[in-house]
């Protein structure tokens, strides 16, 4: 614990100037707080993070878990990505009301649409609690030991601390294990849909322009938080009122130029930075190229069904962007790592941390760190991408295996414990109702005769014919009757023959080994981070993302991703209309906003160059869960709104490189000029506190 306080006093000492790393905002002053202000930032620690008095912190949502929101007006008014609220707007569409292909927008407070299980999380304070977890965690305990004893002391505290009666809190470890935060939360279940634009305008560019500059999309959504009488979370009520925020964000309508500061607040899904060498040699040659082959055979299908049949665009479209999305990020991450030589690259910093380890007097401590990833991830390798090729056959691709799936997790719950048979049979029905409610047999079938081979070379398609899990009422009398009769009509179906045998192997041998042997390398992971600390005291070390807020500073910056290439940081509705494909699945343009941008009927949304900015880059380090963060400028002013990384850049959860990692946004002044000009949502324009902080000099 000395070691890990001298290390944070250090960070905080340190003046030198860096982009790059997902930071704590509540440890912002000092170094961080420096950098910032040397790269244009006119705020300060307290501005951003405050217990006391509102600050930006209190605007940003953990939207539904899994990516960020901000709150941009006084009554509750919520900005995030289209893609995040996509399928919240897919389960409000139909072939009557195709608010997938015609956007919606409620013209009153009255015609907001509630949705059921969406929530908006905000934190309340962050403390460090270190010490009071690690407290008797000594290196004599095994692994299990002082796991068992940080359990036991972070639900001591947890259970312990101070909140309101409508709070929550959270323990979430960092640095590998080697710091612990204690976060208050307030979780708001009211959350009712505002507006969306069109697919053709939030989608624009789909799986084509998907992590690619230049970009033209405007994705974006909008939602509004509700809360009871006493601006508390509630669920939903036709009784409660929009919610008052502690803060939110003014809306900047003069935009950005090249070199401007910008900070993109959110809550960063998953990342790493400190892997060793020999786990980006695997993860790139070896575990990704199986997953990006059994996601293109999958899309393959799906994109052939949905350019031709209204009704599976519409059911399917959610689940294809979802596969999508990893899919060409996976595949621009392996491009990456190897445009940029990371492997060499960790391994000559790898050399450098030898050296040190010897200088330092510790390597009989930590000189075996090295050679241990080597053989684990030797013997790691195999399983690992098995057990990934099940995950992406049963549970990400196939919905027929999913249903099997899941219907083997309800015998083996209610065989070990009949008493959970009507709660267990509950839930199996949810999940089946929730898959038939956008599910296509033709399309399934077509996705499993295409992915199955990649896992097993038994593919027998007549399964199809002859299952009850196609047919949502068929599959639903399989569970009519007391446990014994459900067990045995389940046994007798085809689809469920067919695949039990693969899924007990995946629970009795693959998921085991697998592990047993992750077990080793996570532990040494630990080890590893805390030697790099001890032997590399003046290094940068941010902790990677883990879904907890963080803020990440840069600039607008263009970037060149090739020779003779170079890409301005600012892409315009001109480029819209260039890509514009007529009846294109992916470059359709709405007939509104071809006739906005012909007669150049911007309103007040247009830069000084008199055209409509879409998107900008900045050297923001972002991933996954920061799509929908707010872009903020110099003065905490919002003007643009994360959703995306260049393709050449995506390795940056493994390997940040300045050169080429950008983060991808789109600008406020298109968001605003959609919503109003296109729209004639005029009354969310006016809710907004919109401001010129370069003209006004704020």
């Amino acid at each position: 614990m000395k070691f890990f306080k001298f290390l944070l006093l250090f960070i905080t000492l340190n003046i030198s100037a860096q982009q790059g790393g997902m930071w704590i905002p509540s440890l912002l002053e000092g170094m961080n707080e420096t950098e910032m202000t040397n790269l244009g930032s006119k705020l300060t620690a307290q501005d951003i993070y405050d217990v006391n008095n509102s600050s930006l912190k209190d605007a940003i949502g953990h939207f539904n878990g899994g990516c960020t929101s901000e709150v941009i007006s006084d009554k509750g008014l919520i900005l995030t990505n289209h893609h995040c609220g996509f399928s919240q707007i897919q389960s409000h569409s139909s072939l009557e009301n195709d608010y997938l292909k015609d956007g919606f927008w409620a013209m009153s407070l009255e015609e907001e649409l509630p949705n059921e299980g969406l929530f908006i999380e905000f934190i309340v304070s962050i403390t460090d609690i270190t010490e009071e977890v690690l407290a008797v965690v000594n290196e004599n305990l095994t692994e299990k030991e002082k796991q068992s004893v940080i359990d036991k002391n972070s639900n001591g505290l947890m259970k312990n601390w101070p909140r309101e009666a409508w709070q929550d809190v959270k323990v979430k470890s960092f640095y590998n294990g080697n710091q612990y935060f204690l976060f208050v939360t307030e979780r708001f279940e009211d959350i009712r849909l505002v507006g969306a634009p069109p697919s053709s305008i939030g989608k624009f560019g789909s799986d084509t322009d998907n992590w690619v500059f230049p970009r033209h999309t405007g994705d974006f959504s909008m939602f509004r938080i509700y809360a009871d009488a006493n601006n508390r979370p509630a669920k939903y009520s036709k009784d409660n009122k929009p919610y008052k925020p502690k803060h939110f964000l003014p809306v900047s309508l003069d935009g950005v130029a090249e070199g401007d500061f910008t900070m993109v607040f959110g809550f960063p899904g998953t990342t790493n930075e400190y892997l060793p060498a020999v786990a980006i040699e695997h993860i790139t040659e070896e575990f990704n190229p199986t997953n990006i082959a059994i996601r293109e055979a999958a899309l393959k299908v799906i994109d052939a069904k949905m350019k031709t049949n209204d009704a599976v665009r519409i059911k399917y479209a959610s689940k294809q962007a979802r596969i999508a999305n990893a899919w060409k990020k996976w595949i621009g991450e392996n491009l990456g790592i190897e445009k940029s030589d990371a492997v060499a690259k960790r391994r000559a910093f790898e050399a450098t941390f030898t050296k040190a380890l010897n200088e330092k007097d510790l390597n009989d401590k930590y000189g075996n760190i090295l050679p241990q990833f080597d053989k684990l991830y030797s013997d790691f390798g195999p399983i690992n991408i098995k057990r990934r090729n099940f995950i992406e056959v049963f549970l990400v691709t196939n919905e027929l295996m999913q249903m099997t799936f899941r219907a083997y997790q309800m015998e083996e719950a209610i065989t070990a414990n009949p008493e959970i048979f009507d709660k267990a049979k509950a839930r199996l029905s949810g999940t089946l109702k929730s898959i038939h409610k956008n599910y296509d047999v033709d399309v399934d079938k077509g996705v499993f005769s295409n992915v199955m081979p990649f896992y097993n070379k038994n593919v027998d398609a007549s399964i199809y014919d002859k299952t009850a899990f196609t047919n949502l009422e068929d599959a639903l009398k399989l569970l009519d009757g007391d446990a014994k009769d459900v067990l045995k009509k389940l046994n007798k179906d085809a689809a469920y023959q067919y695949a039990k045998p693969m899924i007990a192997e995946f629970y009795n041998t693959i998921n085991k080994e697998f592990e047993e042997k992750n077990q080793p390398i996570t532990a040494l992971q630990t080890k590893y981070m805390t030697a790099l600390m001890k032997a590399l005291p003046e290094a940068r070390y941010f902790p990677d993302a883990n879904s907890t807020l963080r803020v990440t500073y840069g600039q607008v910056r263009g970037y060149s991703p090739r020779d003779a290439v170079y890409y301005n940081p600012v892409s315009y509705l001109d480029g819209v209309v260039e890509k514009y494909v007529p009846g294109d699945y992916e470059f359709d343009v709405p007939e509104k906003l071809l006739e906005l941008h012909k007669n150049k009927d911007y309103g007040q949304y247009a830069d000084s160059n008199g055209k409509v900015p879409v998107c900008f880059l900045g050297t923001n380090h972002t991933t996954g869960g920061n799509s929908g963060s707010p872009a903020i400028d110099a003065h905490g002013n919002l003007v643009g709104l994360n959703f995306d990384r260049v393709w050449e850049g995506t390795m940056s959860d493994m390997n940040y490189d300045p050169e080429i990692c950008r983060n991808i946004m789109v600008d406020l002044r298109y968001v605003l000029f959609i919503v109003d000009k296109y729209a004639g949502a005029t009354h969310l324009i006016d809710e907004m506190q919109l401001v010129h902080p370069k003209t006004d000099k704020q």
